[in-house]
Formats: C-alpha cells, sequence, structure tokens
C-alpha cells in the first residue's frame, strides 16, 4: 500500500493540512463537531436526496434517515415501474409537512380539541388543515402517480432529440419557466432589485386604496400559485418519466439522482423547474453524444449537477456583492477614512486573493467573515442554516415592549401566507431573510423550512428603544421604503432603485392588524383652570355611573338568591346619617381638617414634576396599610383600650372612625363622626342596586359630609338609574325604577361612597387640583387623607375609584379636542364607549398588556417627560395598517453573524461600543446584531417556528 500513488499524496496534504489546524481553530475557521455534523446533513438532504433544511434538528435528522432509506429502497425494487411510482409517491409525501398534517388529522379523528387557541402562535394544526387539503393531497397524489405509471409504461424510450416526447415537454417547461419568471418579478416593487415595477402601485397611504390598486397584482399571483403547484410538477414528472435512463436498474446513480429529482419537483418547484430548463437545453443544444456530459451522466446525476452549480453561484453572486458592500461602507465612513483607505487599497492590490476566499467559502457553503466588519476576510466555519445552536424560539430578551409584536404576528402570518402565495417576497429559500417596518416597530423574518404549499418561518422583534445607533439605522431603512413605496403619482415610470448598494431591497407591503402608537403633548389641557374646575364636577358623575354599573351587574349574578331569600322582604343596612349625631359638634371641629396640619400628601411636597419611581414607592408603601392592624399611638382606639378592657363595647365605640396619624385631642373637643343606625330601604326592589356593606364609610365626620354631599347630582343619578339594563326583567321596569328613585335610603347610601371616593381622590381641600396631582392620582398614588385608609382596605372599591378618576381625564382631554358633552345622553354614550372599547391606565399595569392581547380596540396612557417638562399622552389605536417589507442579502446576515460568533467567542471582544455594532446605514450592523439568538444578540421577540400555508 505504502507504493499507491493516491495515498502517497493524500499523505503529504495531510501532513501539511494538520501543520495548520491550530491556526485554523485559532482563526475560527474548523467548525465544532454539532455544527459540522448538521451542516453536512443538510447539504446531503437538500442537494444528494432534493430536501430541504429543516426548522429543528430533531426534524432534520429524522428527515435526513427517511430520505437515505428511500434511495437505498429505490435501489433493490426489480420493476423500473415500481421504481418510478415509489419515487413519484415518496417524492410528493416528504415533500408536504408531514409532522403538522399528522397531528391534525390526530385530534381531527380523536375528536380532541385544546380550550382556547393562542392567538399569539396561530401554528396549530387544527386551525390549518381541514378535510378539503387532506382531499386536494390524495387527489394530486393519485394523479402523479397515474401520470407516472402510464407515461413510463406506454411511451417508447429514445434518445432525447429535438422531435422526441421528452424535448417536446421540455419546450413546454421552458414556456412555463419564462412566464412564473415574468409574473414572479412584476409581483414586487422592484424588478431586479434596480428598475421600479411601473405594475405595482405608486402610492398608497390607506389600506382599503392600496388593496384596490393590488387587485390585478393578486389575480396574477392566483394564475401564477395554479402554474407553480398543479402545472408546473405535473409537467417535470413528465419530462422525467419519459427519461431513458430508467431503464438502467440496480443503478446507484439513477437512484440517487431519479430520487432527488422526483423530490425537488414537489419540495422546490420553481427551482427544479430551472434546473430541468437547463439540462433540457443543454440536451438540445448538445447533440453530439461521445462528449463526457452526455455519455458518462444520466438525467438525474445531470439535474442534480446543475442543482449544486446554481445553488454555488447565487452564493457567490451574493457574497461577492456583501464583500463590495463591506468594503464600500468602509470607506464611505469619514472617522475611519485614513485606516479604510489602507484597507481598501490593500484588497484592490491582493484582489485574486480575495476572490480565492470567496470562491472556497462558497464552495463551502459556509459564511465569508468580515474580521469585526473591516475589509478583512476570512472563511467562517461550515455551519447549518439557522447559523445559532438550539432550538428556534425558545430564547428571547423579553420585556415590556414584547407583547406588541406578540399581538400582531397572527395577522403578520396571514398577510405573509398571501403575499408568500402570491410571489410578492420573491423565491422562498430556507436561509431568506426579511425585515418589515412600521412606526418604530422593526420585525425580522426569517424562512426556516420550504416544502410543496408551506413555509417555515421565525419572527423576531427587536427593540423599541431608540439608541443611537438602532435609530440611525432605522431611518435608512425608513428611507429605502419611502423610496419604493411612496413616489409621486408624477414620477418616471421605470426609475431606478437609489439605494442599490444597500443590503436591503423593498418587497412588498402587507396589511397587518395591529396598534398603532400616537404620543400628544397636553399642554394647554391638563394645566387649564377652567378644565381642572370641570374636572371635579364631571368627576362625581363619574363615580356614580361607576358604582351603580357596578352594582347593576353584581345584582344580576346574585339575582337568583336574592329572589328566593329577600323576596317580600324589606332589607336592613347600616347607614351613616347624614343629619343625625350623638354628640354635638364643637366649633372647633373644622380645625384638626386644615390641610397645612393633616394633608402631608401635596404638590409642596413632591414638587410639580414628580416621578414614576417615587409613584412606585408610595403605591407600594400602600399596598401594605392594610395588612396593618396594630394600634396607633395617640389614636382613639388605643385610648379605648383601658375603657373596655373587660371585652363589653358600647354601641357608639363601633361607630365611631378612628382617626389615624392625627395629634390627639382632649375628649371633649373630639368632633363628631357619623353615626350609623340600622335603616330600611323605602323601595322592595332596591336591594339590586345595594352596595356591599364593608363600603358603608364611617370614617368621615358629619361636617365634612354634609358640605361635599351637595356635590352630589341627583338628576344624574335618577337619569343613570332608568338607564340600567338590570330591571329589563321585571314587568313594570318604569315603575320600578321610580320607586328606586324615590328611595332616599339608597340615594344617600350612594351619597356617602361616592362622597367618601371623592375625599380620597382630592384630600381635604376642595381646591382645584394641579397638574402633578392627576398625574400621582392616576398613577394610583393617593393623597393622605381621613378616608385613605378606609379605601386601601377595600381594593375593589379602589380600583373603581381610580378607574373613575381615569375615565374623567380621558373625558376632560376628549371635551377639548372633540368639543362639550350636550346632554346627559352623550355622557353616558361616552362613558360605555370607555368601558367596553378603552383601556384605561398606565403602560406598566399588568392589565395594559391583557387589554392589547384581547386587542381592545383602544388604550390611553398619561405620562410627564421629564427632559421636555410636559405631560403626554399615549393613545394606542388598533386597526390595519400596511407593513412595509424588504429582503435582506442572506450572506450579509451570515456574514455578519459570523463575525459576532467570532468576535464575542474567540477574540472575547464584548466592548458594548465596539466597531462591529455601530451603526452603518448600508450593512445594519446595529439591526443585524440585534436579531442574533441571545445571548449574543437580543431580540425582544422571537415565534416558535410557525408554519404558514400556501394553499
Amino acid at each position: 500500500m505504502v507504493n499507491i500513488p493516491v495515498l502517497e499524496q493524500m499523505n503529504q496534504i495531510l501532513h501539511i493540512l494538520f501543520i495548520f489546524l491550530p491556526f485554523l481553530w485559532a482563526l475560527g475557521t474548523l467548525p465544532p463537531p454539532d455544527a459540522l455534523f448538521l451542516w453536512a446533513m443538510e447539504q446531503v438532504l437538500e442537494f444528494g436526496l432534493g430536501g430541504s433544511s429543516m426548522s429543528t434538528h430533531l426534524r432534520l435528522l429524522i428527515m435526513f434517515i427517511i430520505s437515505t432509506g428511500t434511495a437505498v429502497t429505490s435501489y433493490f425494487i426489480p420493476s423500473t415501474v415500481g421504481v418510478v411510482l415509489f419515487m413519484t409517491g415518496l417524492g410528493f409525501l416528504l415533500s408536504l409537512n408531514l409532522s403538522e398534517m399528522v397531528f391534525g388529522f390526530k385530534h381531527s379523528v380523536t375528536g380532541h380539541r385544546v380550550g382556547t387557541k393562542s392567538k399569539a402562535l396561530p401554528n396549530s394544526s387544527e386551525k390549518q388543515f381541514t378535510w378539503k387539503e387532506y382531499l386536494f393531497y390524495s387527489i394530486v397524489l393519485v394523479l402523479a402517480l397515474l401520470e407516472t405509471g402510464l407515461l413510463h409504461h406506454f411511451a417508447g424510450f429514445s434518445q432525447i432529440s429535438k422531435n422526441s416526447p421528452q424535448a417536446i415537454v421540455g419546450y413546454i417547461l421552458m414556456i412555463l419557466f419564462i412566464i412564473l419568471w415574468i409574473l414572479k418579478e412584476i409581483q414586487s416593487v422592484y424588478i431586479f432589485g434596480i428598475f421600479r415595477n411601473p405594475i405595482y402601485p405608486k402610492h398608497a397611504q390607506t389600506v382599503t386604496l392600496f388593496l384596490e390598486k393590488q387587485t390585478k397584482l393578486m389575480k396574477i399571483g392566483v394564475v401564477r400559485r395554479i402554474l407553480i403547484n398543479l402545472v408546473s410538477p405535473f409537467a417535470m414528472i413528465a419530462f422525467l418519466s419519459l427519461d431513458s435512463s430508467l431503464q438502467g436498474l440496480h443503478s446507484v446513480s439513477v437512484s440517487i439522482g431519479f430520487t432527488r429529482a422526483f423530490r425537488m419537483v414537489w419540495q422546490n418547484t420553481e427551482n427544479a423547474l430551472l434546473e430541468t430548463v437547463i439540462v433540457s437545453a443543454v440536451h438540445l443544444l448538445i447533440s453530439n453524444t461521445d462528449i463526457w456530459w452526455n455519455r458518462n451522466l444520466d438525467t438525474g446525476i445531470r439535474l442534480l449537477l446543475v442543482g449544486i452549480m446554481r445553488d454555488r453561484l447565487i452564493q457567490f453572486i451574493s457574497k461577492l456583492q456583501f464583500a463590495v458592500t463591506v468594503l464600500l461602507a468602509s470607506w464611505t465612513e469619514k472617522k475611519r477614512r485614513k485606516s479604510a483607505t489602507t484597507l481598501c487599497v490593500l484588497n484592490i492590490v491582493f484582489s485574486p486573493f480575495m476572490l480565492v476566499f470567496i470562491v472556497f467559502s462558497t464552495l463551502l457553503s459556509s459564511p465569508l467573515l468580515p474580521l469585526f466588519t473591516l475589509p478583512l476576510f476570512l472563511v467562517g466555519f461550515p455551519r447549518p442554516i439557522q447559523s445559532w445552536p438550539g432550538v428556534v424560539g425558545t430564547t428571547a430578551c423579553v420585556c415590556a415592549d414584547t407583547v406588541y409584536y406578540y399581538q400582531m404576528v397572527p395577522s403578520l402570518n396571514t398577510a405573509l401566507q398571501s403575499a408568500m402565495a402570491a410571489g410578492s417576497l420573491g423565491l422562498l429559500l430556507p436561509g431568506s431573510h426579511y425585515l418589515g417596518r412600521f412606526q418604530d416597530r422593526l420585525i425580522w423574518i426569517m424562512i426556516l423550512e420550504c416544502g410543496y404549499t408551506y413555509c417555515c418561518i421565525n419572527i423576531k422583534g427587536l427593540e423599541l428603544q431608540e439608541t443611537s445607533c438602532h435609530t440611525a439605522e432605522a431611518r435608512r431603512v425608513d428611507e429605502v421604503f419611502e423610496g419604493a413605496f411612496e413616489q409621486e403619482e408624477y414620477a418616471r415610470v421605470c426609475s431606478i432603485n437609489e439605494h442599490f448598494g444597500n443590503v436591503l431591497t423593498p418587497c412588498t407591503v402587507l396589511p397587518v392588524k395591529l396598534y398603532s402608537d400616537a404620543r400628544n403633548v397636553l399642554s394647554g389641557i391638563i394645566d387649564s383652570h377652567d378644565n381642572l374646575k370641570e374636572f371635579k364636577g364631571d368627576l362625581v358623575k363619574v363615580l356614580v355611573w361607576i358604582l351603580l354599573q357596578y352594582c347593576s351587574r353584581r345584582s344580576n349574578v346574585q339575582e337568583n338568591v336574592h329572589k328566593t331569600e329577600n323576596k317580600g322582604k324589606a332589607s336592613l343596612i347600616i347607614l351613616p346619617a347624614l343629619n343625625t349625631s350623638p354628640e354635638t359638634e364643637s366649633p372647633e371641629d373644622t380645625d384638626s381638617l386644615n390641610s397645612e396640619n393633616l394633608d402631608d400628601w401635596s404638590d409642596d411636597v413632591f414638587g410639580e414634576e414628580p416621578t414614576i419611581k417615587k409613584g412606585k414607592e408610595e403605591r407600594d408603601q400602600l399596598k401594605v396599610l392594610p395588612g396593618i392592624n396594630l394600634p396607633i399611638p395617640g389614636s382613639v382606639e388605643s385610648q379605648r383600650v383601658g375603657k373596655h378592657s373587660a371585652g363589653t363595647v358600647t354601641e357608639n365605640s363601633l361607630y365611631q372612625a378612628v382617626a389615624l396619624g392625627y395629634p390627639a385631642t382632649d375628649k371633649g373637643k373630639q368632633e363628631a363622626m357619623a353615626y350609623i343606625p340600622l335603616m330600611e330601604f323605602s323601595c322592595s326592589h332596591s336591594h339590586l342596586l345595594s352596595l356591599p356593606e364593608e363600603w358603608i364609610s364611617n370614617c368621615l365626620p358629619n361636617s365634612k359630609v354634609k358640605e361635599m354631599s351637595s356635590l352630589f347630582p341627583e338628576d344624574w343619578y335618577h337619569f343613570v338609574l332608568r338607564q340600567l339594563e338590570c330591571f329589563h326583567s321585571e314587568e313594570n321596569a318604569s315603575d320600578v325604577v321610580e320607586e328606586i328613585a324615590k328611595d332616599r335610603v339608597l340615594k344617600d347610601f350612594y351619597v356617602h361612597a361616592v362622597m367618601t371616593c371623592y375625599f380620597s381622590l382630592f384630600g381635604v381641600d376642595n381646591m382645584i387640583p394641579s397638574p402633578g396631582h392627576i398625574l400621582r392620582v392616576y398613577s394610583g398614588v393617593f393623597p393622605w387623607s381621613l378616608a385613605l385608609d378606609w379605601l386601601t382596605e377595600k381594593p375593589e372599591l379602589f380600583q373603581l375609584a381610580l378607574k373613575a378618576f381615569r375615565y374623567t381625564l380621558k373625558l376632560m382631554i376628549d371635551k377639548v379636542s372633540l368639543g362639550p358633552i350636550e346632554d346627559f345622553k352623550e355622557l353616558t354614550n361616552c362613558l360605555e364607549e370607555y368601558e367596553s372599547d378603552w383601556y384605561i391606565g398606565l403602560v406598566s399595569d399588568e392589565k395594559w398588556k391583557e387589554a392589547i392581547l384581547q386587542e381592545k380596540p383602544y388604550l390611553f396612557s398619561l405620562g410627564y417627560d421629564p427632559n421636555m417638562g410636559v405631560y403626554t399622552g399615549r393613545v394606542l389605536t388598533l386597526q390595519e395598517l400596511l407593513i412595509q417589507v424588504g429582503k435582506l442579502n442572506a450572506e450579509a446576515v451570515r456574514g455578519q453573524w459570523a463575525n459576532l460568533s467570532w468576535e464575542l467567542l474567540y477574540a472575547t471582544n464584548d466592548d458594548e461600543e465596539r466597531y462591529s455594532i455601530q451603526a452603518h446605514p448600508l450593512l445594519l450592523r446595529n439591526l443585524t446584531v440585534q436579531a442574533a439568538d441571545p445571548p449574543l444578540g437580543y431580540p425582544i421577540y422571537s415565534s416558535k417556528p410557525l408554519h404558514i400555508h400556501l394553499f
């Protein structure tokens, strides 16, 4: 064996290679074992067996084993017809989304349905697959088998010539290819990425207008989809079935080549059509049978070689474009112009060596790695299409903004389905990357897997925080899209893409249901004296409306219980009397209610510019208060412990409020608190609107209750009563409402509850609130008052009072923006709209996220901008809007991700301000780094693999 020349040469080559292995390892060119294994499986599956890279490593392993078994099995089948039928049938079945189909079929058979379907991840098989689709696939499979078997059995076989049946089919395929190429190009905004498509709508401000203009393109897309899904596969099957190479049984080349060819017909129809047209054209052009191409290769191997050359040629062009872009990016940076000039000159001088690196990287299908994103190129180690280890969609830097991407994904999935089926996003290949843009949102879309009538993608959401690098690149993305989609009607018919050198090429716009974000400055509204004065009056009305609505809904739930227990009986309740007192009032009873002594929560203490942090600390303190039951020195309760130590408590002591935190006063000078006798409703139906007994306030002095009860709007109270729906089931609903309206006990009940909440929201002084006060209370930080401790012990009432305050603020803004409220009916309609269509609260609230996921039509939040010193309002509106989508240079993404991995793991350069993540408008470096999988990247949202049905 020593004298065998091949082994001697291999021995010499390996000796040289082993010397460079440590150097290659240090440069990161040697792949880790897992990456090398997955890369090798992908390459063999795609180019040797006709499959596609898969969305998960497990799916890749299973598909690789099954596909390899198919090729091996076809070698041992004794009949040529059997071989053709076997290859056709298995090629079709393996190109389908089998795992999802089996899962959906299993659930449909068992009748099992999983609770509520998730709106955020609409990849449920039950939703996607129906019996019509199973029937369609069955019919296509039967027709394909019939066509293959009949043509192969009855048609005569001969070497291809200009008049043979296979040549005629080849002509048909050429015509089909040209038609499909034209139909695909006119779906996108740019032809070849350079020339503006004259058919594409020039400018569309609304979704309705855009869809009207795009109607013709959608019809063309339907024709294109029919040609791809039905016409082209059957035409290619006819071409393959008529090939004479299938007569040679038990041939490895036939088994491998035709197993791949029959699979590619379905797995990737457009690429298979291109390969078949090239092979057919070469057959027709080269009639000499003695050349190597015709003599030693059968049709299956020719298609395999053409497929590899097609893929490597596309990669070479993309890598060369990426290398040129990196050179231009370095040259155009003014700060690094001197150092970049030297590197550019070196690249030009040693351009043959750079081309060698690009070619070697292309042959290995590995990323071209620009060191630190400078024009210094290395060959990255071969890795799978996904570029990152681990399962797709399991990691993301989740934050408060993640919910916006979570909500929009279902609608985006549907829009992508239509665009992909029509061909608007170009040729769908695993490893392709797309970038979507809407307002401050950036959506990164990656294709993981493709097959017959389906595509598997991963959607990532990038951060909304406006950093300098993020803003600079996002501005360039906006400029690229504006130049493509927002042209004037009088613009040239066929203009040129001004941003051709950019890694981003605009494709299309997608109508997606999502939230638009509008932020307004409230100067002149929230600080207006007249508006704030009206605010106080409106707050009482809103409190009345909210409490009556709450009790109305509560009575509907408990209606059956009340009917059985309370029918015909007068309801006994405990109500603070407004006109009775066991003690005489002291003339000094109002001294203890002076804000200078009691109301420590004031604008003077906190300042006119509150901060969120301070509000949160106080709110956290309030949450602790209900759990504190210890007596406070100096309070009424602690003074009476000795008096009633025997365990007997007088009735008056039970009804006496505890004035926590106030200076001890003489016993004779303590102001009388509201005395609570037992009283009866005068109407037997009043219990339907009775507030919970624990909401009966006994914490306010009589003088304060009398003073504030005059603010109670009786006419509004009666109007709201007549509008309630809880009496519609009664026989004499109008009479019942009138009786309840005349029930003074029930009215006094509401007067006391409403005024206590009102007192808690504004404190002791009946002054006009300041904007700082409005913001603090809106944020849930109430001013300290006699009623605050009592209110915080009743979380439900506390939330109702807070909601009333927030509704009133929104009402005040709407009155300024839309005009005054004319009558009670309009006010009721406005409040009902807030209740049903709005969420009014804080962005940091959990209910804010819940409202977004529930797709509330509108959301409102109040805030303060300390930099500008202004109060702001934020309104989210759910509507169907247009998202602009463009295709990224896949090799540019892979190259920058390879550099990111090399720089952090091999060079250990984790500087947060390193050059490779600085913004650049051509390369979009910062956005590309963000889109990498954590921990190297930091997308705030990453979906699990989503299966889009292109049926």
